[in-house]
């Protein structure tokens, strides 16, 4: 790891010190200057030159600039500020390329370390992680770190597209590098032109993409090694290095992967089909007495939408009230139910 020299840690309290004597220049020191200028010199018995008045701080600044030189004659003179901007800038430009040099290569010593510890067992099988910031930076950074299979498990359908434009690149560098991608969509998501076009990329590079009527928690495995989920609240997630916990939800993954329908474009053969899942998995929602907010989050749609599919099924069965719907879609089943 990369350490600053003491060189370097005294240009960067100069640095920090800068604004301090530009206030100066633009206020007190200033006006000293001008007045140098008008009258010609500061004699050597002006006592703003003498430590402990009020106005010295000002006038050190003018000579540590070298806005103000000694005369042969005696007393100080302006100098040319032109040629005292060089003297101060120019070596502020250097010092901000060798920190900015610096800052990279501290960041590339913390990444290294970094995949050390996600690629190492811990003591630790579970890490907590706090902050949507965070979780960014910690997702960002894992799924580059792939190198073989990622499993991504994305619930409540469509995504927003300042998600999907941001993950685009990332994903498209993992795929690239020959890792297999599966996302696993609820049915709803393929609804939102925004998903698609995102979808619609990825196959075109290689990932896989399924869709799946029922409900299931977000996810995401990487290389069976390290598995990301939900945490207590929405700014939580949970990082798992456990080997037995990761196999464990990868097989999860793994099984409603086999139950859920390849991605198709919009228009395709399956539409039908998909709407007849959504259909009858919203009949469930409200037979089974779930509210409309967690009916509507376990079909993937807003609660609006949801009210919009609950209305559309009131009109199929001619009723006008839930209450009646639940005894019409009770009556009907009971009728197409086999006699024993």
């Amino acid at each position: 790891m990369r350490v600053l020299s003491f060189q370097g840690m005294l240009r960067c309290m100069n640095m920090q010190q800068g604004p301090q004597r530009r206030a100066l220049l633009e206020g007190t020191a200033g006006t000293i200057f001008r007045e140098v200028v008008a009258k010609g010199v500061l004699p050597e018995s002006d006592p703003r030159l003498r430590p402990g008045h009020s106005d010295h701080p000002a006038v050190r600044v003018l000579v540590d600039l070298g806005l103000l030189r000694q005369a042969e004659s005696g007393g100080w003179v302006a100098s040319d500020p032109a040629a005292a901007q060089s003297g101060v800038v120019a070596p502020m430009g250097r010092q901000v390329a060798e920190l900015l040099a610096e800052s990279a290569a501290w960041a590339d010593t913390f990444a290294q370390l970094s995949q050390a510890y996600r690629r190492t067992p811990t003591g630790s099988p579970i890490d907590e992680i706090r902050g949507l910031a965070n979780i960014n930076r910690f997702l960002e950074s894992t799924v580059d770190d792939a190198e073989t299979e990622l499993l991504t498990a994305q619930p409540a359908g469509a995504r927003r597209a300042v998600i999907l434009q941001q993950a685009v690149d990332r994903d498209l560098r993992t795929i690239e590098r020959g890792v297999h991608m599966r996302t696993l969509y609820q049915h709803t998501a393929r609804r939102s032109k925004a998903t698609r076009d995102y979808v619609n990329l990825m196959l075109a590079h290689g990932a896989q993409v399924r869709t799946l009527d029922e409900f299931f928690n977000r996810l995401i495995v990487i290389d069976r090694r390290l598995a990301i989920i939900p945490g207590e609240a929405p700014d939580v997630a949970l990082a798992i290095h456990d080997k037995n916990l990761v196999s464990y939800l990868a097989d999860i993954f793994d099984r409603s992967w086999e139950r859920a329908r390849e991605y198709n474009e919009r228009g395709s053969a399956s539409d039908s089909d998909i709407a007849a899942e959504v259909r009858q998995l919203t009949v469930r929602m409200l037979t089974e007495g779930h509210s409309d907010p967690a009916s509507a989050k376990r079909v993937g749609v807003s609660t609006r939408t949801y009210a919009s599919y609950v209305a559309a099924l009131k009109e199929e069965y001619g009723v006008e009230t839930r209450f009646q719907l639940g005894y019409a879609m009770g009556s009907r089943d009971s009728e197409s139910a086999p006699d024993n």
